[in-house]
């Protein structure tokens, strides 16, 4: 072999181990790269979490306090926090049908308003109805079959209510896009396709409805006429109904199906809250992270002795 030869063979040698060397070092730039996103992802999920659960706690402050701080019947509260924006919406149990109690009337109507097939909205009434009736004593029910025949197989343990609004998916019929719906893709209690789980609860009391959450299916359900449902959904988009004249003007607008509404809840709230965090340019980010708290208020001199105030029954952490 001659000097030329082994001259180009060595640099030949030394390009492939260059380019070589290169592939490996953006190989693991990139795995770098990766993990450090995927680490800061992390953080920011972490943080967004902790400063939505102080969003709640300072949610629930500014309820005791009443007004200024909030106004009963309010919807949503705006919370500044150090590089984040969170909005807490105040959702009472009484905006959503009782599992326990709703009437099979409204249970189709609420099904037909939700866009459900007759035959499958027909089949889920009779479902959740016999969910929440104990069957006489040794006798079985028509859907222990249906039960029995999934994986894993279960018998309901029937009681005279749902024990959790969860249960839903477990009853013939219910899917899980049925269930949940897309209202919580961006647009709160006023958008998005509504499901089962934002139109009932086994926590409502089945009594009035609450004029500011209420879903439109929901108010439909109760006999309130879909366009009197629509004009109230656009009406409260604008501003919320928390004063008494202008509530009294929408319940007899929509005629006999006003006595089922009412404002500002009872006992029973579901506080939402979304976190937006801001970026270093000072502008919020695509970043968001919403978590939910069931809550139960406790007024002075209330039957459970309990203190007055505000518990928390149970966190949503990925609502």
């Amino acid at each position: 072999m001659t000097t030329d030869s082994r001259k180009g063979s060595a640099l030949l040698t030394v390009l492939w181990l260059t380019a070589a060397l290169a592939a490996i070092g953006l190989a693991v730039a990139a795995n770098v790269r990766g993990e450090t996103d995927r680490t800061t992802t992390g953080l920011d999920d972490l943080r967004a979490y902790f400063i939505a659960r102080g969003a709640i706690d300072r949610a629930l402050i500014h309820i005791q306090r009443g007004f200024p701080y909030y106004r009963r019947g309010d919807p949503r509260m705006e919370l500044a926090f150090p590089g984040a924006i969170a909005t807490v919406e105040i959702i009472p149990e009484t905006s959503k049908l009782s599992l326990g109690y709703t009437q099979p009337e409204e249970l189709l109507r609420l099904m037909a308003a939700l866009g459900i097939p007759q035959e499958r909205g027909e089949t889920i009434t009779a479902a959740i109805l016999d969910w929440r009736t104990p069957p006489p004593q040794g006798s079985s029910s028509p859907f222990d079959a249906f039960y029995l025949s999934q994986t894993p197989s279960f018998v309901p343990m029937r009681t005279s209510s749902f024990l959790e609004t969860e249960e839903l998916l477990l009853v013939r019929g219910v899917t899980p896009d049925i269930y949940y719906g897309t209202a919580l893709d961006g647009h709160g209690v006023n958008g998005g396709r509504a499901g089962l789980r934002d139109c009932v609860s086994a926590h409502a009391s089945g009594g009035l409805l609450d004029v500011n959450t209420a879903r439109r299916e929901a108010l439909i359900a109760a006999g309130v006429d879909p366009n009197d449902a629509a004009a109230i959904v656009q009406r409260r988009s604008i501003r919320p109904i928390v004063e008494q004249a202008e509530f009294e003007e929408i319940r007899k607008a929509v005629g006999p199906a006003g006595s089922r509404l009412g404002y500002g809840g009872s006992y029973m709230f579901t506080l939402r809250a979304t976190v937006q965090l801001i970026g270093t340019d000072g502008k919020p980010t695509d970043f968001r992270r919403t978590i939910a708290a069931l809550v139960k208020r406790f007024d002075p001199n209330n039957k459970q002795h309990h203190a007055p105030g505000y518990e928390v029954v149970r966190w949503y952490d990925r609502d």
